[in-house]
């Protein structure tokens, strides 16, 4: 009998074509769409890659702002390797203070 093939990340699997917040390793934070997970990536797309250097203010109301807003979208798509990402939630998580 074939063994069944493990879902890459499996539990992230129900995040699957929810709006998430990707938390990485560098500066960058990614808010968009989660399409699929690969052996070495997530795929997001509809995405705002944001930089927090380039702004005043901090992730947490920035990230406030946008669930309140909206998705800025800046890209169509994109891959975040899987050895950067630090968590993962999706947006409708985010708490508003």
């Amino acid at each position: 009998m074939p063994k069944k093939k493990k879902e890459p990340y499996g539990e992230f699997q129900d995040l699957i074509g929810e709006d998430v917040v990707v938390d990485t390793k560098s500066s960058l934070l990614y808010i968009g769409r989660l399409e699929r997970i690969t052996e070495s990536a997530f795929v997001l797309c509809d995405v705002d890659v944001h930089d927090h250097r380039d702004t005043k203010s901090t992730r947490e109301v920035y990230l406030i702002d946008t669930k309140r807003l909206g998705i800025r979208k800046n890209r169509a798509g994109v891959h975040i390797l899987a050895r950067e990402v630090v968590s993962i939630s999706r947006l409708a998580d985010i708490i508003e203070y």
